[in-house]
């Protein structure tokens, strides 16, 4: 018995060992065979869901997202509805028989049907400069949707223009307001502003259906959502032209379907997200921050509001510390199919379902509509992104990333119960990684704080060696890490190192004072919270401090910025998308700080403040190797008032530095910019680090590449 127990364990031993051994460490090129679920939207019956799946393109220049369906039950494999592209917004008609949806064509983004009784899709607007923001009326006889072409262009549609000698079309821009563009989006379009339109539903090809507009003028209209009877569309407006000058507002309208004019129900004093109308068509919810005082961070609550002329909201969540709508950042949220959730009224009216972030987590809950109470409808240590209910609320789809998985598809009852997961998505590519989960840590900082953070080891971790460290700090700087896929922590700890990546006073997740104790102090004691952390690492042995790294992008590159104007403990730094001097990036990013936000006054009228904040006037101080990452077409932080400062500074010092500029890339080159820039972006970063603190020979950054 003994003899036969022992070759047992032997045999159990050679089969893990062996089933380990198949497995490898991640590497940044996975990323080419990653695929994604977006935009989740459950079927009226609950049976269904369909999604957007997204994947890197052949040319691994863009990419692909196609609407696919899976079985509510657990038991079916998905599969593909539509053959394009570029299909994305399924949306379901309210007897869930078609799904209308939006593709990328020539003429740019359209609206196409399809009937789930089979049959290929068919396209059923041709609308010059596009259509997007599908919402069906609830008889589904009628389909809302955006555009903002002209009177003059849509008289123009289809008709031939003759050619005149004299014609000339200028591209010169003339430019009156502060905000005249967006990063990612180029110049901003004030002569075409977005207007409220709908179309009657096709239910075949052979229904040739035509569009009307319901609004005019020269704002913006959005947000729209049907009335109970399909007989009205609200919708959000803000009638000020120049907004930069003033704290946000809302404007709620009314707008008969069949045609008419708007008419204003009520002006908040609030800046809000999507509405959401009640089951008994009485009353609204929607999420929005009060930012009076004027603050650096506002935590979303959540508010009600009758339908009623110059009603005004009631805060449900005004008492609870929780950013309501909120989430966790990661590197891999679905590129082209962000979706989201918004807030669902429960069928019987008395609840309202949202997502919350809290300590680096994200999940849903269910809040009272009357008292705000708040019961958990997920929990776990997860990031849900996006999700949809059934009309009836009583089962709701979501999808879910974690640090070990990127999203997947779950589905559940509103009334409790376990979630069933329908998708495995990369489970075929993720079984050959040797994926690790990060260590979850709290420290101390210097004032007694308690800063929470992760680590994430090699996955040979062995706690008796000493590992070089990369300190990798997130942006906003009003974001948060957390329980997130993040591919570049993974492969950073594959590549042998230990990853440090807290969330310092400023995040959030943590409740409004901890995220606003940075106000006016920025970059400044969420330095000495990193700091804190590194130390803490360093405590327990395996860190080498002779092979400090540190990284971050965006906020986080202003904070790499100033860390290695503080302190020369650091080998080597890669700063991102970054910020050099506060006055230089006061005049030129794509948004104002007119309002006291993070300064109390323009760099003109308080030039001191911006010195003191900047990293380039303590520029004499850098001795740290630095590599400068920025996008050629990122309008957020302009290389010009971070990297190349920083760059032509450090050279003129004959400090070893790199710049690395990326074209046509904008703010989110790490989330959603080309694939294969998204991979040389890793290569570069760990590259850096592998030259300073690995002694890895990087002929590419010296000054005469070999």
């Amino acid at each position: 018995m003994r003899r036969t127990f022992v070759r047992l364990s032997i045999f159990v031993l050679l089969f893990c060992v062996g089933a380990s051994a198949q497995k490898r460490n991640i590497t940044e090129k996975d990323l080419f065979d990653f695929a994604w679920v977006g935009d989740p939207q459950i079927s009226p019956d609950g049976s269904t869901v369909a999604f957007v799946r997204v994947t890197v393109n052949a040319q691994k220049t863009n990419y692909d997202t196609s609407i696919w369906a899976v079985s509510t039950s657990g038991n079916e494999e998905p599969h593909r509805l539509t053959g394009g592209t570029r299909d994305s917004s399924p949306r379901w008609s309210p007897d869930g028989k078609y799904i209308a949806f939006s593709r990328v064509t020539d003429a740019g983004p359209q609206l196409f049907m399809l009937s789930m009784a089979g049959g290929d899709s068919w396209q059923f607007t041709t609308m010059t400069r596009g259509a997007g923001g599908i919402g069906w009326s609830p008889d589904g006889k009628w389909i809302v949707f955006g555009n903002s072409a002209t009177d003059t262009e849509i008289a123009r549609a289809g008709k031939p223009v003759p050619p005149s000698p004299d014609a000339h079309e200028s591209d010169v821009k003339v430019i009156t307001r502060a905000v005249y563009r967006s990063d990612g989006s180029g110049y901003i379009d004030t002569a075409h502003p977005g207007h409220i339109w709908i179309v009657a539903a096709p239910h075949s090809p052979e229904d040739k259906v035509t569009p009307k507009q319901l609004t005019t003028g020269s704002f913006n209209e959005g947000g729209a959502i049907w009335s109970k009877d399909s007989s009205t569309i609200y919708y959000q407006s803000s009638h000020v032209v120049e907004g930069y000058y003033e704290l946000p507002s809302t404007e709620i309208y009314s707008v008969p379907a069949s045609g008419g004019p708007s008419t204003l129900l009520t002006k908040i004093d609030l800046g809000i997200g999507g509405m959401a109308l009640s089951p008994d068509g009485k009353k609204l919810a929607f999420t929005a921050g009060i930012n009076k005082p004027v603050l650096s961070y506002v935590e979303p609550d959540l508010w009600v509001m009758d339908i009623a002329p110059n009603a005004q909201p009631k805060n449900l969540t005004a008492n609870m510390d929780i950013e309501i709508g909120g989430g966790v950042g990661g590197d891999n949220a679905a590129p082209r199919s962000p979706g989201g959730g918004g807030i669902i009224w429960t069928a019987d009216g008395k609840g309202l379902i949202s997502r919350y972030a809290k300590e680096g987590k994200g999940n849903l809950a269910i809040f009272d509509a009357a008292t705000g109470k708040m019961s958990d409808l997920t929990t776990g240590e997860h990031a849900v992104l996006s999700y949809k209910a059934t009309d009836d609320g009583k089962a709701i789809a979501y999808t879910v990333s974690t640090p070990t998985k990127i999203t997947d598809l779950y589905v559940q009852t509103t009334s409790g119960g376990q979630p069933r997961q329908l998708t495995h998505i990369n489970d075929t590519l993720f079984s050959k990684l040797n994926l690790t989960e990060p260590e979850t840590i709290w420290y101390k900082s210097f004032d007694g704080k308690m800063i929470e953070a992760w680590v994430q080891k090699p996955p040979d971790f062995d706690p008796s060696k000493k590992y070089p460290l990369i300190l990798n700090i997130h942006g906003g700087p009003h974001s948060a890490y957390g329980f997130v896929f993040d591919h570049e922590f993974q492969w950073m700890a594959a590549k042998g190192y230990v990853v440090l990546y807290p969330n310092p006073r400023g995040s959030t997740s943590y409740g409004q004072d901890f995220g606003n104790i940075i106000q006016y102090h920025y970059p400044g004691d969420d330095y000495k919270d990193l700091m804190a952390g590194l130390d803490e690492l360093l405590k327990r042995g395996y860190i080498d401090e002779k092979k400090l790294g540190v990284t971050g992008g965006s906020g986080g590159g202003l904070l790499t910025n100033w860390t290695i104007t503080q302190t020369q403990r650091f080998q080597a730094a890669v700063s991102q998308r970054d910020i050099a001097d506060w006055s230089d990036w006061w005049y030129t990013a794509d948004f104002t700080l007119f309002q006291p936000s993070w300064f109390r006054a323009a760099p003109f009228e308080d030039p001191e403040d911006f010195k003191a904040r900047s990293p380039i006037t303590y520029i004499k101080n850098v001795t740290t190797p630095l590599m400068l990452i920025s996008g050629e077409a990122d309008y957020r932080t302009p290389p010009g008032s971070g990297g190349e400062e920083m760059f032509r500074a450090l050279k003129y010092r004959k400090i070893p530095t790199v710049m690395v500029k990326f074209p046509n890339e904008g703010h989110e080159l790490s989330r959603s910019g080309q694939p294969w820039h998204r991979i040389e972006r890793l290569q570069h970063i760990v590259g850096w680090f592998d030259k300073w603190l690995m002694g890895v020979p990087k002929p590419e950054y010296d000054v005469s590449p070999r």
